[in-house]
């Protein structure tokens, strides 16, 4: 009874949060909406017996994807309000898109059938010669998996690349740095030895 009621606590609270995080008017508020949201995520997994993977999930998304989102919405000087403006139009595609999206999930759903065979093996007794779950997932994606494993994390840095790419501005008057100039600069060119005589310096 006690994990049945921590788990629908955590659901709600995930859900709650999920829906502020697209309502919320303030974008900062929203990043820590979602930083809510993965932390009652990573709840559920450990109340799953994932528990490697819910750490993971607290560790890496709360410590460096939501941060490094806060991080930017609040150095980015982006118009909000501008944004917002045009909004409304986009409203009836989106709840297509979405209420296609929710067909999709349900038909999955109801079409599903467990694996002839997966109720034996769920029921199967422990010997106590099993791995633990971060042995098995590391054996997994790193033998069976780890083709997708490594074009995931080539697709992630095209994305960091390409983000980078699109966010570089070239302000006037800003100073930048230039990095063959400050390789190619020779001793003479940055030092200037002057010899005072006695008595007549400052």
């Amino acid at each position: 009874m006690i994990a049945e009621a921590v788990f629908y606590i955590f659901a709600c609270i995930l859900i709650f949060s999920s829906l502020l995080v697209i309502t919320a008017r303030n974008p900062v508020h929203s990043v820590l909406f979602l930083i809510l949201c993965f932390f009652n995520a990573a709840g559920l997994f450990v109340l799953l017996g994932a528990e490697f993977i819910g750490m993971i999930l607290a560790i890496v998304y709360v410590g460096a994807v939501a941060v490094l989102f806060l991080f930017v919405v609040m150095m980015l000087d982006v118009d909000f309000v501008g944004l917002r403006k045009g909004v409304m139009k986009y409203v009836p595609l989106g709840l297509v898109v979405g209420g296609l999206l929710l067909a999709e999930l349900g038909f999955l759903y109801f079409a599903w059938a467990p694996a002839e065979g997966a109720s034996l093996t769920l029921a199967a007794e422990p010997t106590g010669l099993e791995k633990s779950n971060t042995h098995a997932l590391g054996s997994m994606i790193y033998t069976q998996y780890i083709l997708p494993f490594q074009v995931s994390g080539l697709v992630l840095l095209v994305a960091m690349i390409g983000a980078i790419t699109l966010t570089l501005r070239h302000r006037p008057g800003v100073r930048r740095q230039n990095i063959s100039k400050q390789i190619k600069t020779q001793p003479q060119d940055a030092v200037e030895l002057v010899k005072v005589e006695t008595g007549a310096g400052v």
